[in-house]
């Protein structure tokens, strides 16, 4: 542990996607021992799904060679996501949804979200927010595949339903 500016302490953090981020703790001189690594990485995987301090995105799930899906999942319940389809998603035209796709010990935050191509064609989809060279979404996940997600419907957001990229 060294001393950061302004008598703060600094500490390194996994942030799940292969680099660590730095955390400002106010400094203590009776707290003289790092909290557990068990509740860091709790706050870790925390902070990936909740956003605010670290950005979701695609985050490696392992830490020291430990698989951390299942607590990933586990953190994901607690936070109110819940596993289902695309497809089983309750989500209207011009909502979004904030939703993980797990594979391979990575877990891909995105949007599950309906996209219009005309006034009377329409498709629901899970699209991640890594973007592939053209600007679309890295991985696509339609209605009609039993990939499961997290999603949250409790966190729906108003989209603009003609713009939909731009999420």
């Amino acid at each position: 542990m060294t001393v950061g500016q302004k008598g703060e302490d600094v500490r390194p953090v996994a942030c799940g996607c292969g680099a660590l981020y730095i955390e400002y703790v106010p400094f203590s001189p009776t707290i003289m021992q790092p909290a557990s690594s068990d509740k860091r990485v709790t706050d870790v995987l925390d902070a990936i799904i909740d956003g605010r301090t670290v950005t979701r995105s695609r985050h490696e799930l392992n830490f020291d060679g430990q698989d951390l899906t299942a607590r990933f999942i586990e953190r994901l319940i607690a936070s109110g996501y819940v596993a289902r389809t695309v497809g089983k998603v309750v989500c209207d035209p011009g909502e979004r949804v904030p939703a993980f796709y797990l594979e391979e010990r990575v877990a891909y935050f995105g949007w599950v979200f309906w996209e219009q191509f005309t006034t009377w064609r329409l498709r629901k989809l899970w699209g991640s927010v890594v973007k592939n060279p053209k600007g679309d979404w890295k991985i696509q996940l339609p209605a009609s595949r039993s990939a499961i997600i997290y999603a949250n419907e409790t966190l729906k957001l108003e989209m603009d339903i003609d713009h939909p990229v731009e999420i």
